[in-house]
């Protein structure tokens, strides 16, 4: 928590009742005073479901939804409460099944998307945070790719922290071999790593 989704698809199966508001001014101003809250008190606010999960009529525990639209207009609506909450200090940011071509035209989930989750989030936006993903059991990526692989493109697009995986030793062994193939660098590893302690 907090959930960040700007609720304006009336359609929406799962985000409807879990967003502050479709006003993404009010979900930034209601998300950032639970942020401060939390924080304060020691605890870890983490910003779901990075880049914005509102503007579909599809649940991402069981397929990919699309949310279309520009970069400048996702900047008005999902991403502005996500930006906010960088610039207010939030220290986890959870990314989404979600695919935005408007943000990375490949159609891919935003949590394998390296345009979205390095690029966008760290390198732009400069989150030097934790970035977790959704649960990688859900079917916004099992409908499409088998475990092992799912891990690999989370990582590779910037995730510290894979939430969920469906089977833990074969997540685990997958990684270890594509460090030992060179697919994925010691240093990303030691990156998460580092963060997380």
């Amino acid at each position: 928590a907090p959930v960040l989704d700007v609720n304006n698809n009336p359609a929406n199966p799962i985000i409807n009742f879990r967003s502050y508001s479709d006003d993404p001014d009010m979900v930034s101003d209601f998300g950032n005073s639970f942020i401060k809250g939390v924080q304060e008190g020691g605890v870890y606010a983490c910003a779901k479901h990075f880049p914005g999960h509102g503007n579909t009529n599809i649940d991402s525990h069981s397929s990919l939804p699309s949310i279309m639209g520009t970069r400048k207009q996702l900047e008005k609506i999902e991403l502005k409460s996500f930006k906010s909450a960088i610039e207010n200090g939030v220290k986890m940011v959870m990314v989404g099944h979600i695919a935005m071509p408007g943000l990375d035209p490949s159609n891919d989930p935003a949590s394998y998307s390296k345009l979205i989750t390095s690029d966008l989030l760290r390198d732009e936006w400069g989150f030097e945070g934790i970035i977790i993903t959704d649960g990688m059991e859900m079917g916004g990526l099992t409908e499409s790719t088998w475990t092992g692989e799912s891990a690999i493109r989370a990582v590779e697009a910037g995730a510290d922290i894979l939430l969920l995986p469906m089977d833990v030793e074969q997540t685990i062994n997958s990684l270890v071999n594509a460090i030992k193939s060179g697919r994925i660098s010691q240093d990303r590893i030691d990156s998460s790593l580092r963060r997380i302690w």
